[in-house]
């Protein structure tokens, strides 16, 4: 059974009522704590969970087609790691290969990437093994004449790294930051 605890969707706004919003949040997470929270004008008594829950929230925007309007597009860094398990991989010079061997992070050098010899079966499932790419800045303008466009096509060019970036905080950046 679903409970909701602010207003019908039915009753649509053109702002969200911060204070509305906040009690019904506060509701839902005493609900979820076993305490007695009061919907719809009856007291209910909550259930303590054994597992996380999540709180989804949904907003309708009104004349907005998100598959032909592409206002909002673009990256943004969130203070916390939402996604620590994040498999990245290093594509890197010896000393950007070393460290991040150091940190145990997979990583592949010029070499190891001339093996693939453009042979896109291959690159395409090695994109596909990783969620995320950083690059050494003197290996990231040969990427495109070593792998072609398969990084690319796969929304996965890599995230440079200089020689004085710390690779553990580029990582961390990278797993931090959402699309």
């Amino acid at each position: 059974r679903r409970l909701s605890f602010c207003k019908k969707a039915s009753d649509t706004m053109s702002k969200i009522n911060v204070e509305l919003l906040r009690k019904a949040v506060d509701n839902i997470l005493l609900y979820s704590q076993g305490k007695e929270v009061t919907v719809e004008g009856k007291k209910v008594k909550g259930k303590v969970r054994k597992f996380t829950e999540s709180i989804e929230l949904q907003i309708t925007l009104k004349n907005y087609d998100p598959q032909r309007d592409k206002r909002f597009s673009g990256t943004f860094k969130l203070p916390t790691v939402p996604r620590p398990n994040l498999k990245i991989c290093l594509l890197g010079n010896a000393v950007h290969c070393e460290k991040a061997e150091a940190l145990g992070m997979d990583k592949m050098s010029v070499e190891d990437l001339k093996k693939f010899n453009k042979n896109k079966k291959i690159i395409k499932k090695f994109a596909k093994k990783y969620d995320a790419f950083l690059a050494s800045d003197t290996l990231i303008k040969q990427i495109p004449r070593l792998l072609g466009p398969g990084l690319t096509k796969a929304g996965k060019f890599p995230t440079l790294v200089g020689p004085s970036d710390d690779i553990q905080d580029k990582a961390d950046t990278v797993r931090a930051t959402i699309k």
